[in-house]
């Protein structure tokens, strides 16, 4: 199912047309101003991803007449050897004029501490950008075989910016620190404007989808933090009364993803029970390599793949690009959004539907899914199934 993502600043729902989008519908000849990428390669198997991924979108550009403009720019262990830092001051001041940004996966669990230069590229855009809305889909694929039995079609909207992460939950240092030799702790983030503005990004994305709202949480036993977030989502939940609420723990949560995922739409939570669940649902959808990922913003958007950089597979044309590819596409369709533009969001729907053809047809999948293609041959095949999929239009 399609989605249309909007962001509003923080602030309570007025009306039924505000929600719904009215007022924001896209602009019938479209967009004719350049859309200025930032490209940011990272580590591992990032380089191979992110050529198939702008193999694809110089492919659309030349078939939409859209005039796609992008910027390179490198993170991670190459800038680290090279001017002592994973992130690079001037890749943020990038990321900040771009009209949206692409990220290669990176390792960042291989970098040293953050005082030894090893910054968390994607944890940084997120807080610098303030991209408090990780957007990420899990769906079935007609001819991928799920690992269950069933079907799957739902959203996980999951809070950026704090929670159970150190580089997101204090103003100065890290949010984990050992007083002792033998004894580590760790603070946990949860404030009222940041529960509030998922909980309004989760609901009006359900109101372009089937109209539930599953909020999972454990306030059961984090009565304080989990219990503060609750009461926002509630709190929003009262302004949109034709969309379905229940609220879930995280542990039953994941067992019922296992038993019957195809009851949930979109699912709204925490920061760190987020990643685990939208992980757990696109391994359920059949593999986590088909798992497109978006952050976002009011003013900015972030498009990453949601799986790591698998640098044993670095230089080997293996790696699947789907996952790049797709979050690539939802950056279109928010900025054709933001933008009113209705060519933009055309592409985005292209890309979906050229991306859907692609892994229908057993010939054209990669490796991982059984299939005989490497990452660029991947590309080129989307690239041009998106001029078959244009062309029926």
């Amino acid at each position: 199912m399609a989605m249309t993502l909007e962001f509003r600043e923080n602030g309570p729902r007025t009306d039924a047309s505000e929600a719904s989008g009215a007022g924001q519908r896209a602009a019938p000849d479209g967009d004719a101003r350049p859309v200025n990428l930032l490209v940011i390669d990272g580590d591992g198997t990032s380089t191979e991803l992110v050529n198939a991924t702008l193999l694809v979108l110089r492919k659309l550009g030349a078939l939409t007449g859209l005039d796609f403009r992008f910027e390179m720019q490198r993170v991670g262990l190459q800038t680290l050897d090279e001017v002592g830092t994973t992130f690079p001051a001037a890749v943020l001041e990038a990321a900040r004029a771009a009209d949206g940004v692409i990220l290669g996966p990176v390792s960042h669990n291989d970098y040293p501490a953050a005082s030894q230069g090893g910054l968390n590229p994607s944890g940084q855009l997120r807080q610098q950008l303030d991209l408090y809305a990780n957007i990420r889909p899990a769906k079935s694929h007609a001819g991928v075989p799920m690992r269950l039995p069933g079907s799957i079609d739902l959203v996980v909207v999951r809070e950026n910016t704090e929670g159970f992460y150190s580089d997101r939950s204090m103003y100065l240092g890290p949010g984990e620190f050992m007083p002792t030799a033998d004894v580590a702790m760790s603070f946990r983030k949860i404030t009222r404007g940041g529960s509030m503005r998922i909980a309004e990004c989760a609901f009006g994305l359900a109101l372009r989808r089937r109209r539930k709202v599953t909020a999972v949480h454990k306030a059961n036993v984090l009565r304080v933090t989990d219990g503060l977030f609750l009461d926002c989502v509630r709190q929003v939940a009262k302004a949109y009364p034709e969309v379905e609420y229940e609220e879930q723990l995280i542990d039953a949560m994941t067992a019922l993803l296992i038993r019957d995922a195809s009851r949930f739409d979109v699912i709204v939570t925490t920061n760190m029970f987020g990643d685990i669940l939208s992980d757990q649902a696109t391994e359920i959808s059949g593999s986590i390599g088909l798992g497109a990922s978006l952050n976002a913003g009011s003013a900015h958007a972030v498009a990453q793949a949601q799986h790591g950089s698998a640098p044993s597979l670095a230089g080997r044309n293996l790696v699947n690009p789907y996952s790049l590819i797709s979050s690539a596409g939802m950056l279109l369709q928010w900025l054709g959004t933001r933008r009113a533009s209705g060519k933009l969001l055309a592409a985005a729907v292209a890309v979906e539907q050229a991306l859907n053809v692609t892994i229908a047809n057993a010939a054209w999948r990669t490796v991982d899914l059984g299939g005989p293609l490497g990452t660029a041959e991947f590309a080129e095949r989307v690239g041009a199934n998106i001029g078959e999929v244009l062309g029926r239009e």
